[in-house]
């Protein structure tokens, strides 16, 4: 796994990022996206210590951490998983999420950084493309159960 080429914590000193609670585990996922909602679930569910907070990427937040990273906030293409101020994307970004559960998703993380990076974000990359015609739309926020809601910022 390699995180973006940035300090930690450089969104800190970005006046452009508002304040946001950086401990633990932070992902920017598309709120819209029926894939990343299902991922959205899979973490409210199996963060069984509460490490995980989730921002939508259309979120003011989520707009500015992209925009911070070189990110398109308007083409969110991938998303950010923000762990001890460091940021990853893609692939990477999955791999170091499920890394940092517990229990048996933690094992599945060493298979995301498998292969060629270039040849990894090939692949994500045409499945971020096409996730809305494959799989839908749905709106990550709407009626999210207690767990969900408990977790999401921005």
């Amino acid at each position: 796994m390699k995180s973006l080429p940035k300090p930690p914590h450089s969104y800190r000193a970005d006046p452009a990022v508002p304040e946001f609670p950086d401990t633990g585990v932070v992902l920017f996922v598309d709120g819209t996206c029926a894939l990343c909602s299902v991922w959205a679930r899979f973490v409210s569910r199996y963060d069984r210590h509460e490490r995980f907070r989730l921002a939508a990427v259309q979120s003011p937040l989520g707009r500015a951490m992209l925009g911070h990273y070189g990110l398109d906030p308007d083409d969110p293409d991938s998303w950010l998983c923000v762990h001890d101020g460091h940021a990853y994307e893609g692939f990477d970004a999955i791999a170091k999420a499920l890394s940092q559960m517990s229990g048996w998703p933690r094992f599945f993380a060493p298979l995301f950084t498998l292969g060629p990076r270039g040849l990894r974000r090939w692949v994500y990359a045409r499945i971020a493309r096409n996730r809305y015609s494959v799989l839908g739309r749905t709106d990550m926020c709407a009626l999210p159960d207690a767990r969900l809601r408990a977790r999401l910022i921005g």
